[in-house]
């Protein structure tokens, strides 16, 4: 079977640590069958946000994981015409895939995320004549509140094989295309244990240049508001009040106009905080293991998740979590058992989550043996089961 993967959220050798739950994915169903993905990038003449950035110096094609990936300049119009953002990006793409044909004469099309690339590969489909599926991820939640696009999304989820990475995206997606939630099977996200495992806190502090006696949070994440790391810092002073040497480390890349920088740089100056929060810059993929190795606790104050890898990362490092109950964190945290579980957004309640997490004995062996069973092999063998399914529907 040859696959077409169809992702804009996907790595490149410019933006290596993007989009790695979709390349994890890819990379292991690539063991079953073949696959080549095009990863658009977005364009519009005189964008000044993607000039001599990262992704405006993406290669227009190269290999990674052995997998060739095209990326193609699609139009994007900013701020008003998101609405046209599916059309416009099948537009852009239907050439290459033409191209892509000649030579790798795929039989599918794997959508990741229902807008705009689900749409984009149910147009794309339609004309190529090949059946599609579709990975509901969790920009759904964010993205169905547009009437136009929820339109758009309804029409391409209904003529797709779908499959969500949480149950309450199931539901999401069931009730977006007006369907029964059974026809869309739940396939959760994997983790990779041999990357992600328990390590010696001593030692992992050591190497880091943190400091061996202090308790240390640890948040992971783009720095913009969805994933709520300037939420951590507005009620970081509360929990200094009660743990004097609390440190607060936030691994992040900045997040381009949605940015939480300034907000959580204004808002360390104006409470006093320098000598408890730590920025750091985006590390790779396998060296936030040894971060994770190094804290007490994981938090993360997200308004919305699909299912949060870099939460199940932690907790297959040992690490209990303190989290929001939103999106799938509920289906995979159990509290007492990993971690916290807060409604979102309650301050005071998150305040006190992590006051017990801190003062708690965790059985960390075990949080890490639960999140370790669900390994990238047993999700990719389920899309492959997706994929043969989608091939006979269409058959």
């Amino acid at each position: 079977m040859r696959a077409l993967v169809l992702s804009s959220v996907y790595p490149s050798s410019t933006r290596p640590t993007f989009g790695t739950f979709v390349r994890e994915r890819i990379r292991h169903v690539a063991n079953s069958c073949a696959v080549q993905v095009v990863a658009p990038v977005p364009w519009f003449p005189g964008n000044a946000r993607l000039r001599g950035d990262a992704l405006a110096a993406t290669p227009r094609v190269e290999s990674l994981d052995g997998i060739k990936v095209h990326h193609p300049l699609v139009l994007s119009v900013p701020r008003y015409a998101k609405a046209a953002d599916a059309v416009l990006y099948a537009a852009g793409v239907w050439s290459v895939l033409r191209r892509i044909r000649r030579e790798f004469p795929f039989d599918l099309i794997d959508a990741h995320f229902a807008y705009p690339d689900g749409v984009a590969a149910a147009l794309l489909a339609t004309w190529a004549r090949c059946p599609v599926l579709i990975t509901v991820r969790g920009d759904e939640f964010r993205v169905q509140r547009y009437r136009l696009r929820r339109l758009q999304m309804r029409w391409s989820l209904r003529r797709a094989r779908v499959v969500a990475v949480s149950a309450a995206l199931r539901d999401l997606a069931a009730g977006i295309a007006d369907v029964d939630p059974a026809r869309i099977r739940v396939i959760p996200n994997g983790v990779d244990a041999v990357t992600f495992h328990p390590r010696d806190r001593g030692a992992s502090r050591a190497r880091l240049g943190l400091p061996a006696d202090r308790p240390i949070l640890l948040s992971v994440g783009s720095l913009i508001e969805r994933k709520g790391h300037h939420r951590i810092v507005e009620v970081l002073p509360t929990l200094v009040a009660r743990h004097p040497d609390l440190l607060l480390v936030i691994l992040g890349g900045e997040g381009g106009g949605d940015s939480t920088r300034p907000r959580i740089e204004a808002l360390v100056r104006r409470n006093g905080l320098a000598a408890h929060v730590r920025l750091v810059r985006p590390q790779p993929h396998a060296e936030v293991a040894a971060w994770m190795g190094a804290a007490d606790i994981f938090c993360l104050a997200t308004r919305w998740e699909g299912w949060c890898n870099v939460l199940m990362e932690a907790l297959a490092c040992g690490l209990p979590v303190v989290t929001t109950r939103v999106g799938g964190n509920g289906e995979f945290v159990e509290p007492g058992i990993d971690g916290e579980l807060v409604r979102y957004w309650d301050g005071p309640a998150f305040v006190a989550a992590v006051d017990r997490a801190l003062l708690r004995s965790w059985d960390r062996a075990a949080i890490a043996a639960r999140a370790a069973v669900r390994d990238w092999d047993h999700v990719a063998a389920a899309v492959v089961d997706e994929f043969h399914h989608a091939m006979a529907r269409a058959a």
